[in-house]
């Protein structure tokens, strides 16, 4: 018998839209909540920043800056090669988030403002604060870091650095192109790679012709990478009659008129979206030489010591933030009748995670401790620095893809969804190895150091001491590497430079984390009781004690 509609039982209007079993929004959350950041903070000497790095992780992790983050990236920045009546303008538009990403950046001194700073420790708190900040966006420490940068290159000529370096170190962010002396502040980038020989820089083919001005010149030539067009003034290296040289490039000349910088294309990026990376062309474009002729690529080396910092800096900060998302998911998901927080394979993934975490994060401000007192004339941290920052460059900036990629798989499909935020973070690990030098490039600049001069060895080697005899296996481990060192060949450089970066981590982690942290990373990374992947720590390590320490409390 045929039933009416009206004798059928109806569900609950929606109920299969139910959402279950889902975490609350991670948002709001404080970026700087990272025991191993504010005890890094402190050891290196700037703990008088601690107040001012808690506010801006806790600006960082807020829902308004979160947007700036995820807009700045959906709305990618857009090339106008010529404005309405057909007047060549070579300018990138961003999107309004971008801007305010980069006002707090510039404000905050993330920029060239340590460079005026003189308290001891101001480029550690520098560092640190970019270890919060960088929980928004990656792209935009593109030109923060190369402004910060471009100071101690630009000083390689004093007249040009008494112009720039007061608008260089400025906190005002003044995006609008115009003539540089009549800003309140600028912005700089680096021209370096052309498409000829990438790394190979003295293959460079740009030439620089001297003028009746001296120290003057016309740049003729295209590069093939030159991120952050917009930027007020670029650093750039081209051949001049006495070699490979190193000039400053204003996008506007001091008569107002607009130097020739031909905006080919932007490069469709796999990752850091929401910064654009061009192409551009020199035809008689104006230079200004920096340093002496045929000293380009010690001029610039300068630049790439202080940004390859940074690379390491942003490849720790991404860790974190992956840990701190997939930490929340596990604390509020539920599997096979618990939290996935509590599922025991799911905790040994994430305490390795963390592990790692912490080692990237004390091993960038032990690199930002010695920038800062190299600055301020310490010989030893000098040579320390040196050797260490190419290292930790080559090591953290590997391990970032596979971390990211581990932490998106703790959220499984949801993670691999764009809505999530995980395949943005996903993308832009990868740039951070290649950006100043791939690891090859990194892993050969260690050896030349080596070979060079003993004084960075010996630095390496005079801070590995200070955590002689607090554990046997990274005793054993110095033993070996130095073995490997007496023994080293360019076929072995990466592998040497893994032992360097490893041996090192684990030193100052027994010498400044709890046990359990320091114990597991030896057992695994030295002592060999580890896997081929995360999640492999051994049955003895402190679980417990890792999550606790390396996830933030919450309500």
């Amino acid at each position: 018998m045929a039933q009416t509609l009206a004798h059928i039982p109806q569900p609950p209007r929606n109920a299969t839209h139910d959402v279950t079993n889902q975490p609350p929004p991670l948002i709001p959350y404080d970026a700087s909540e990272d025991t191993a950041l504010l005890e890094g903070l402190r050891r290196e000497g700037a703990g008088w920043a601690e107040e001012d790095v808690r506010r801006l992780g806790r600006a960082a992790g807020g829902a308004e800056a979160q947007e700036w983050g995820e807009l700045a990236n959906r709305h990618e920045p857009e090339l106008r090669t010529h404005d309405r009546y057909g007047n060549r303008i070579d300018e990138v538009e961003f999107h309004p988030s971008w801007h305010r990403l980069m006002d707090t950046a510039v404000a905050e001194g993330l920029a060239g403002a340590p460079w005026a700073d003189e308290r001891p420790g101001a480029h550690v708190a520098r560092t640190a604060k970019g270890l919060a900040w960088g929980h928004t966006d990656a792209g935009h420490g593109c030109p923060t870091s190369m402004t910060y940068a471009a100071v101690p290159a630009l000083r390689a000529q004093p007249e040009l650095a008494a112009v720039y370096e007061p608008l260089l170190t400025s906190r005002v962010y003044d995006p609008v192109l115009r003539v540089p002396t009549g800003k309140r502040g600028l912005l700089a980038g680096m021209g370096m790679t052309e498409k000829q020989g990438g790394s190979d820089v003295r293959t460079n083919t740009t030439a620089a012709t001297p003028t009746a001005e001296p120290g003057v010149y016309t740049l003729r030539g295209h590069k093939w990478f030159t991120s952050a067009p917009m930027c007020d003034v670029f650093l750039v290296l081209a051949q001049a009659p006495g070699g490979l040289s190193c000039f400053l490039v204003p996008r506007v000349l001091p008569d107002g008129s607009r130097n020739v910088f031909r905006i080919q294309r932007l490069k469709d990026k796999l990752g850091n979206r929401s910064n654009a990376s061009s192409e551009p062309e020199f035809d008689q474009t104006v230079a200004w030489l920096v340093g002496p002729e045929g000293r380009g690529v010690k001029t610039i080396i300068e630049m790439v010591n202080c940004t390859r910092l940074d690379c390491v800096m942003m490849s720790a900060t991404l860790m974190r933030k992956t840990l701190v998302e997939a930490g929340h998911h596990a604390r509020h998901r539920g599997a096979f009748g618990a939290r996935l927080l509590e599922q025991p394979l799911m905790r040994n993934v994430l305490a390795d995670l963390a592990l790692e975490s912490e080692a990237a994060t004390t091993l960038t401000l032990r690199l930002a401790g010695a920038a800062d007192r190299a600055v301020r004339g310490d010989d030893a941290e000098v040579a320390f620095r040196r050797i260490a920052t190419a290292v930790g460059k080559y090591w953290v900036t590997k391990r970032g893809p596979a971390f990211t990629a581990e932490a998106l798989e703790c959220f499984g499909g949801n993670g691999y969804v764009e809505d999530s935020g995980m395949p943005r973070h996903y993308r832009e690990a990868p740039l951070l190895s290649i950006w100043e030098g791939s690891g090859n490039v990194n892993a050969l600049d260690v050896l030349r150091a080596l070979g060079r001069d003993p004084g960075p060895a010996q630095a390496l080697f005079a801070e590995l001491a200070l955590a002689r005899g607090a554990d046997a296996r990274l005793d054993a481990a110095v033993n070996r590497l130095k073995k490997t060192l007496s023994e080293a060949t360019e076929t072995g450089a990466r592998r040497l430079v893994e032992q360097m970066a490893l041996t090192l981590q684990a030193s100052l982690l027994v010498r400044h984390a709890p046990a359990a942290v320091a114990d597991a990373f030896c057992a695994t990374r030295l002592g060999g009781d580890w896997g081929h992947a995360f999640g492999t720590l051994p049955d003895s390590a402190d679980l417990g004690a890792i999550l606790s320490r390396a996830l933030p409390a919450e309500g």
